[in-house]
């Protein structure tokens, strides 16, 4: 998949988290990877995420998954939704959905949602608290997107869903087959399917809070240090009152705090594994028969093309001389010289050509130990 009239540099120049897009089918050759019933299966699986939202009357209803096979049958002619999670995890056409966009920062990608609807289907009016893109896949969809909406904005009451109280249209589209609508973050938005097979992929980007920053980090760089690490006053002198907790003692007091939050090295490495943390961690993708260095080194050797897990989060951090600290579903690997490169490279992009004249010992080691957690794999060659 791969975008022909599309210049990425003026997109985040003009409108990345500054206003909406309509980008009219920018595809080289368009075709919808996912059908109806693959979606629907997916559904059905008890470890993938989905929920069914029906419509009746003014009512909206939420159903979590996993949607039983007969539930479809039971809806009626009423307007119904299915949204299924993280998508590309389990399909490499939707995972290659997201290749397009990779001139934003692969941390800041979290997944592909699916949602197919029939006619009049959607989920209400509401706002995202990140980016969005919206591809339609099949069929048409009206997108009317309002106003900028904050933690004040009137919502109604519902368990599950924050739909808003109040909307009013300001923009209207009607997207066909390979339309792109891209939403920024608190725009208030409503999809509404028009005619029946509707599929849209919502690919979006992670957007931590600064609270979950802090309860994160906070907790990490508790556990840097040990109970020996403790408050001390040798320059105590007697108080005139002793209940009062002096501007002296809270000063050093918060001193110890900031010391270990303004670890720069170690924030870094925290964030990275955060950062790269698996969306699922039910999911398990480990060999059941793990693979030797050996056997790894012997396949190298006639060159190969090794091929990143959809479902794997990939980044790197620089740090001093080169080296890079190579994360992985939220596991970190200090990496140098030829491994380093190599880091690099597997980051860069989802398919990765090895020769074997590029290989050197540390550079196996961290392929087999890649294989082995399910990360990497190599592509299979045609017969």
């Amino acid at each position: 998949m791969r975008f022909t009239d599309f210049d990425a540099q003026t997109f985040l120049r003009e409108y990345w988290q500054k206003k909406p897009l309509l980008i009219r089918n920018p595809w080289a050759d368009w075709h919808n990877p996912l059908e109806p019933d693959e979606l629907a299966g997916l559904a059905c699986e008890p470890h993938v995420e989905s929920r069914l939202i029906s419509q009746a009357a003014d009512e909206i209803a939420l159903e979590h998954g996993p949607v039983e096979e007969d539930r479809f049958d039971d809806l009626g002619k009423a307007p119904w939704t299915l949204l299924v999670q993280a998508v590309d995890h389990y399909v490499p056409g939707v995972a290659e959905l997201i290749d397009p966009f990779r001139f934003i920062p692969n941390w800041r990608i979290d997944d592909v949602m699916v949602s197919y609807a029939t006619d009049g289907g959607g989920v209400g009016a509401h706002f995202d608290q990140y980016d969005v893109f919206l591809i339609q896949g099949l069929g048409r969809r009206r997108w009317q997107l309002g106003g900028l909406c904050d933690e004040d904005t009137p919502l109604l009451p519902h368990d599950g869903l924050r739909l808003l109280a109040e909307f009013e249209p300001e923009q209207d589209w009607l997207l066909e087959p390979g339309d792109i609508l891209y939403v920024p973050p608190r725009i208030a938005h409503r999809g509404v399917a028009v005619g029946h097979d509707c599929m849209t992929y919502s690919v979006g980007f992670r957007a931590p809070s600064r609270d979950e920053l802090i309860a994160g980090w906070a907790e990490e760089a508790a556990s840097l240090d040990g109970d020996d690490d403790r408050y001390t006053d040798p320059d105590l002198a007697a108080q005139d009152n002793a209940g009062e907790i002096t501007g002296a003692a809270l000063a050093r007091l918060h001193a110890m705090i900031a010391e270990r939050l303004n670890d720069e090295k170690a924030f870094a490495r925290w964030f990275g594994a955060f950062a790269t943390a698996p969306k699922n961690e039910q999911l398990d993708w480990q060999l059941e028969d793990p693979v030797t260095l050996d056997t790894i080194s012997r396949t190298l050797e006639s060159g190969q093309v090794v091929l990143r897990n959809p479902a794997s989060r990939f980044a790197f951090i620089s740090e001093e001389e080169g080296e890079v600290l190579l994360m992985v579903d939220g596991e970190c690997t200090p990496c140098t010289a030829e491994t380093a490169v190599f880091a690099k490279a597997l980051c860069a992009a989802p398919r990765v050509e090895i020769q074997p004249r590029q290989i050197k010992r540390e550079v196996g080691v961290l392929i087999c130990d890649l294989i082995n957690r399910g990360c990497i794999a190599f592509e299979q060659k045609e017969a």
